[in-house]
């Protein structure tokens, strides 16, 4: 039975096989685990209290739930929210409340993916979080402050895990090819730098997928020597490291935004690849740099906005991938358009008057009479008809009394904006000395 188990492990995918059994053989994530950090420290001090670990896939999440186990020396549930019903932990969890007020033993309950439970599910951990009667480790690759609800984050510690090193990759695939109990080490194989060098990089800080392509390679190779070019063929194309749904995509998009905010066409670029690689959906990312061109451009370049709708109706015409270059085309002509925030600012600054101030009526004089009833209440007297003025203009007031020579708009020193400015002084000035000839 026992000769069976061995084989059985064998069988295994090597990043099971491998995944540590303790803090010493743990790699990457000193921040938390390394000497005098929080969480070994609680790990050693038997002091492990409810924990969210929050990080991307292959960082060790999992992981550190059975090193925690292991150490505390307590049963070990495993769980998947994807995979396992609420009603099904909670049975576990009374099983352990039950061993706990007998015999004050705790569990140790991992659930993976703790933010796929919605609130009400999430809400069902908290009686036993909350009396001690098990240790919850929830891990997520999401943002815990909007996928986890607060009474459950309240009494739980969250640990943030990175992306691991290059270097930490490293260790993980040499430490694979050298173990003959767990690894690959009774198969005598072994990575040429540039083929190491390269499931280091494409990996993405993801431990679990670079012991795959590891193994992967391996069983490749016709020697014992895994080159860069096996390595390629296993690899075939990299799937990025991206959940088109979460966080990450909110990131990316962020990431892009602030790209063509600061005007850096290369990182624009970048960042637009990296979301149409993750699977985003074009026409999402064209409505995007359109509110981009409105709101970082606007009227410091107005073909901006004209040409980013344009982008929009020609990835609706052509579709992938021809398409998608037009989506390029607009976002490295945002990024090097000038700048300016002006009309998003001033637009904001009306809609807060509209909300804060007494809403008057409108003045009478800009009112149109179409009744005889109108001309008798005054509508329309006194309106100054601008095309019959010098350059188009009157010193007449069009706001209510009560906003009377308030200024939303005031342009940018740059682009076309600075040729609206100029135009506005002029006319400022105009009004002025309309209103002083009036007066006299």
């Amino acid at each position: 039975m026992g000769q069976l188990f061995d084989q059985d492990k064998k069988k295994a995918p090597l990043a099971e096989r491998l995944r540590p059994r303790h803090l010493d053989e743990f790699v990457g994530q000193e921040h938390i685990v390394g000497t005098g950090k929080p969480l070994r420290k609680m790990i050693e001090s038997d002091q492990v209290r409810s924990l969210v670990l929050w990080g991307p896939p292959g960082t060790g999440k999992t992981t550190l739930g059975h090193v925690i186990a292991q150490a505390f020396k307590a049963d070990f549930h495993h769980f998947s929210a994807t995979r396992s019903s609420i009603k099904e932990i909670q049975a576990v969890m009374e099983s352990s409340r039950k061993r706990f007020n007998s015999y004050g033993t705790r569990d140790l309950v991992f659930v993976d993916e703790l933010h796929r439970f919605n609130k009400a599910q999430q809400a069902a951990f908290l009686p036993y979080v909350e009396e001690g009667s098990v240790i919850l480790i929830g891990a997520t690759t999401e943002n815990p402050s909007f996928e986890i609800i607060n009474p459950l984050l309240s009494r739980s510690q969250v640990f943030v895990l990175k992306p691991l090193a290059p270097q930490e990759i490293k260790t993980i695939t040499q430490r694979a090819l050298i173990d003959k109990e767990r690894g690959l080490g009774d198969r005598g194989m072994n990575l040429t730098p540039e083929a190491e060098n390269f499931i280091a990089e494409v990996c993405d800080g993801d431990a679990r997928r670079a012991l795959n392509l590891l193994e992967l390679s391996a069983d490749l190779s016709s020697s014992q020597r895994i080159t860069l070019e096996i390595v390629q063929e296993a690899f075939q194309r990299k799937t990025p490291q991206y959940d088109k749904a979460g966080e990450e995509h909110y990131n990316t998009i962020s990431a892009l935004h602030k790209a063509v905010r600061n005007s850096e066409p290369d990182a624009t670029l970048y960042w637009l690849a990296r979301m149409l690689a993750g699977g985003d959906d074009p026409l999402y990312i064209a409505r995007r740099l359109i509110r981009m061109a409105i709101e970082d451009i606007g009227l410091a370049d107005p073909q901006a906005l004209a040409l980013a709708v344009a982008a929009k109706d020609t990835y609706d015409f052509l579709g992938s991938p021809e398409g998608e270059l037009a989506l390029a085309e607009v976002a490295v002509y945002l990024a090097t358009a000038p700048k300016s925030n002006a009309i998003y600012k001033a637009f904001g600054q009306a809609r807060e008057d509209v909300e804060k101030t007494r809403n008057e009526p409108v003045p009478l004089h800009i009112r149109n009479a179409v009744t005889q009833l109108m001309k008798e209440l005054d509508y329309s007297r006194g309106y100054q008809y601008a095309h019959n003025y010098e350059e188009g203009v009157t010193d007449m007031n069009c706001l209510p009394d009560n906003l009377k020579d308030r200024v939303y708009y005031h342009p940018a020193d740059r682009g076309f904006e600075a040729e609206i400015k100029r135009r506005l002084e002029r006319w400022q000035a105009l009004r002025r000395q309309k209103s002083s000839t009036r007066k006299t």
